[in-house]
């Protein structure tokens, strides 16, 4: 019998927490997969590192003096950079599933360019759906291409409705951990430090979706991605804290069923069922021992103690530019914070205040509209962080 050849995989954002995990599972099914590319930011050191460990064709970095700094790369490898570059690596026939967990807005483009062309897309990114959903999934449409979701949420979401009618779907309720604050009053909260909104009980993920977790708009972008990912509006889809993390989301039907996904909170598990679908990967993780998990607990999310989850429901409702608006300035007033310039409360003070001054359009809205609101936003963002710490307010 002919041996199925590995199928190739493009991962952007190679050297951050998904990208690494995602290697880890490559890695260990070597006769199921191969690395055709390897894109990152700038962190040339680990990305030459990866290139070493899985020899792809491509390495991309997103600027030509990251890209110089690449040392070592074995032969063949070549090294490209910026957006260019990365379409190239997506793009390339070798790759027929792109691993897209960059984040920020460089990825939007090239991902969409490898929607069109029929490749599976395990997708990580939130900014793809939050602030592109309508663009991503026509292309997919168009190219029939697969969106398979890597978030541990979305992802049991998708294992929850499979094999089920989506006209019978009554609501999604996507479970949230709380975050470390979920306890905590608005005083206490006004003043938390940087290493206490880092203290996820959980997971273990970089600063800034972390952040995102604490002010609980990490979820409030999960039900942006939702909309798209699962054609429901806002309004049927919700948000349960459960702290225990055991159950990663669930789907209520029509019926009165109620249909969870449930498992150990390890990102590997989603990432390994986007990259094998319909296959399930042997990964031989610790196992899930629902007798030993005690008192589980859901509870609804307090909207006053955590704006955030409204600014975000407000955002998915009003669609257009909105929803890119409100990343642009949440990523902005996060980055404050994580640099000691705004407390951790006034995070969703910047976002409200932008979203209180935007105006919905008139027209729908172009990939380029959403790109310009983005910029714009995250400019009168920093104007906005910078009156704050002016007056001390």
């Amino acid at each position: 019998m002919k041996m199925r050849a590995p199928v190739g995989v493009a991962v952007l954002g190679s050297t951050g927490s998904v990208g690494r995990s995602a290697l880890e599972v490559i890695a260990r099914f070597p006769k199921k997969f191969r690395v055709t590319a390897l894109c990152a930011g700038r962190n040339a050191k680990r990305l030459a590192e990866q290139a070493r460990r899985f020899r792809p064709s491509l390495v991309c970095l997103s600027e030509e003096r990251a890209a110089a700094r690449l040392d070592g790369l074995p032969r063949g490898t070549r090294a490209v950079f910026g957006e260019e570059g990365m379409t190239e690596a997506v793009c390339a026939a070798g790759a027929r599933i792109v691993l897209a967990a960059a984040s920020g807005v460089s990825s939007i483009r090239p991902v969409i360019a490898a929607a069109k062309m029929g490749k599976r897309i395990a997708l990580a990114n939130k900014e793809l759906l939050v602030m592109a959903g309508e663009f991503l999934t026509a292309a997919a449409r168009a190219g029939k291409a697969e969106i398979l979701p890597v978030d541990s949420e979305h992802s049991a979401v998708f294992q929850a409705i499979s094999g089920h009618r989506r006209e019978d779907i009554r609501r999604i309720l996507l479970t949230a951990s709380g975050g470390p604050f979920r306890n905590h009053t608005v005083r206490r909260m006004r003043a938390a430090t940087v290493s206490e909104a880092l203290g996820h009980p959980v997971w273990r993920m970089g600063e800034k979706i972390t952040v995102d977790s604490a002010t609980l708009m990490n979820k409030g972008l999960e039900v942006i991605e939702a909309t798209w990912l699962f054609g429901l509006p806002p309004s049927r889809i919700d948000v349960l804290i459960h702290p225990q993390s055991a159950v990663h989301s669930m789907v209520e039907y029509r019926d009165g069923s109620l249909i969870a996904q449930m498992g150990i909170p390890d990102m590997r598990i989603p990432i390994g069922y986007a990259l094998s679908y319909p296959e399930r990967l042997p990964l031989e993780l610790p196992r899930f021992h629902p007798h030993r998990m005690d008192g589980w607990t859901f509870e609804p999310p307090d909207f006053r103690r955590f704006p955030a989850l409204s600014i975000a429901y407000a955002a998915a409702a009003a669609g257009g530019t909105a929803p890119a608006v409100m990343n642009a300035a949440n990523e902005a007033a996060v980055g404050a914070f994580l640099s000691g310039r705004i407390r951790f409360t006034d995070i969703a003070g910047v976002v409200g205040k932008l979203m209180n001054g935007w105006r919905r359009e008139s027209r729908s809205v172009t990939l380029d509209d959403v790109l310009r609101a983005d910029a714009e936003a995250r400019e009168e963002a920093e104007r906005v962080i910078s009156r704050k710490r002016s007056t001390g307010r």
